[in-house]
């Protein structure tokens, strides 16, 4: 254990000291490395020749004193101490000592837990503006002084989870299903870190703007009456003490899954993304263990509380009818034609109808969400001159999928929350109906071999090509849900998956609606009261 915090000296004589005099720098190669010796005024100093930028040659820059700057992008640096003066990455330097006019130089490497405690030091001030490249430096630095992915998360996590102000975002699930793919998919290290690496970024993007918003520290005794009446009442500092009382009484996120699975369950919430996160904190929860139950509940808490209720607009009021009518006695046997094309009132009474067979209407509705998926009119995409309760587009169909992925998850572990969640599955498939254009021949995005087209579009996330992480995260985890709900789907519904994914995954998406934006915000000033 004495390369994790005792450095080794490997000292080496580098040659007469008046030779580097006449020249003022000198390139050697030593074992590989590429060590840079500059004659400053200040004394002779080395540092390794590679900018840590983007690895142009230090040999190559200006001297100012001690001071070094690569021509290249003008980082610069302190070749005494090797601190980054303009940049990022400190750079590597190594002690020198002049003996009987000679230059020696310490070759040895810094202890791994100091090089591992650095890295993760770069990581958090790349986070702060989101410098991509510098992430993936930074990670690399750390795994290659023996640290994990799972460490570098849970620091992640840590340094993520006071820094939104609504709680949870998609940052959370795309993480989970990142390193689900890195770990089973990935063919090579490159892979490997294309996904480890989207999944830290993510967390960085989202919390740009460098504000925090505490939680409380409050500590009451964890009881789930009082946990669902706090986030019921909205009430986050509650809802965090009740947690606070939780974790401090060692229980784990297993030991309170039920009561967090109500209470993403309690309403229509954030149009899905409260069950969608849940689900996915847990597996995250389960990889990285107690260190990071914290980091990861309290911001989901914080999103339980303030989340939209969309049960209770009026385009889903009859949700809360549907639910207090549910008797588990509906005895009709429902088709994925027919619920597909129903409104969300109608959906949600064909749901009751067939309540008496809970894996028969989750297939259906199931199903529909797909066809669904598989008929989205594309136009409207395009369209200008539109209400804002009309901004619909491909990630409101893909969120049916996820969704009913995630309930699936959830209630197969706690069966009586069946009804919130397949009745909040009909609002999907009822209000997503009204985007639908029925002549579209879906047909053709049916897939042969499913294997194969699944194998070739995970392969494809790790080079997805897409500029913002809410697109790349959709496309994974989208990719995800269907290859895992296809295990125990029915011929028709799995056909309808696949396709659904193909049709979803090489479809033409506009990404930004400028003139859009532009008519709405005109419109609306001028309708103002």
């Amino acid at each position: 254990m004495a390369d994790e915090t005792h450095a080794q000296s490997d000292w080496r004589n580098l040659g007469a000291l008046p030779k580097l005099r006449q020249a003022g720098r000198q390139l050697l190669k030593l074992d590989g490395r590429q060590i840079a010796l500059f004659d400053t005024g200040e004394g002779v100093r080395a540092c390794a020749n590679r900018c840590p930028h983007e690895g142009y040659p230090l040999i190559e820059g200006h001297i100012a004193g001690c001071k070094l700057t690569c021509n290249w992008h003008s980082w610069s640096f302190d070749l005494a101490s090797g601190d980054t003066l303009v940049g990022g990455d400190r750079l590597r330097v190594y002690p020198v000592e002049e003996r009987a006019g000679e230059i020696w130089v310490d070759l040895a490497e810094l202890p791994a837990a100091e090089r591992r405690e650095r890295a993760l030091g770069e990581m958090c001030e790349a986070f702060e503006d989101h410098d991509y490249d510098r992430i993936a430096r930074s990670l690399a630095h750390f795994q290659a002084a023996s640290g994990t992915v799972d460490d570098a998360l849970a620091m992640t996590l840590q340094w993520a989870a006071d820094r939104y102000e609504y709680g949870t975002t998609h940052a959370t699930p795309a993480a989970a299903d990142w390193l689900r793919l890195a770990e089973t998919f990935a063919r090579d290290d490159v892979e490997r870190m294309a996904a480890e690496v989207e999944a830290l970024g993510h967390f960085a993007w989202d919390a740009m703007g460098g504000r925090r918003y505490p939680f409380t520290d409050e500590t009451r005794p964890w009881n789930e009456d009082d946990f669902l009446a706090a986030i019921e009442a909205q009430d986050e500092d509650a809802a965090i003490a009740r947690l606070n009382g939780a974790l401090a009484a060692g229980l784990g996120q297993e030991d309170i899954e039920e009561t967090l699975t109500r209470a993403a369950l309690s309403h229509y919430a954030g149009f899905g993304h409260a069950t969608i996160y849940l689900t996915k904190a847990g597996e995250l929860i389960a990889r990285l263990g107690a260190r990071a139950a914290g980091a990861v509940l309290r911001p989901l808490v914080r999103y339980f509380t303030t989340a939209s209720r969309e049960d209770l607009i009026p385009e889903f009021r009859r949700y809360g009818p549907a639910l207090e009518a549910w008797d588990g006695a509906g005895s009709e046997r429902l088709t994925i034609e027919a619920l597909s094309g129903a409104s969300v009132s109608r959906a949600l009474e064909l749901a009751n109808s067939a309540s008496g067979d809970v894996p028969a209407l989750y297939r259906a509705l199931l199903g529909a969400a797909a066809l669904n998926l598989l008929r989205f009119d594309e136009a409207l995409q395009h369209k200008i001159e539109q209400p804002i309760a009309k901004n619909v587009g491909w990630l409101d169909f893909t969120h049916a999928l996820t969704f009913a992925h995630a309930v699936r998850r959830q209630c197969t572990r706690f069966p009586a929350l069946w009804p919130q969640a397949l009745l909040q599955m009909a609002c999907f498939v009822g209000r997503n109906a009204g985007f639908v254009d029925e002549g579209v021949d879906w047909t053709r995005w049916r897939v042969a071999e499913p294997g194969v087209f699944l194998a070739e579009a995970k392969a494809g996330l790790f080079d997805h090509g897409e500029a913002h992480y809410i697109y790349s995260a959709h496309r994974l985890k989208t990719t995800l849900a269907v290859e895992e709900e296809l295990a125990d789907a029915d011929p028709e519904t799995a056909d309808l998956l696949v396709a659904a994914l193909n049709r979803y995954l090489n479809a033409p998406m506009k990404r930004k609606n400028v003139k859009r934006s532009a008519y709405q915000a005109l419109d609306f000033v001028a309708n103002e009261a």
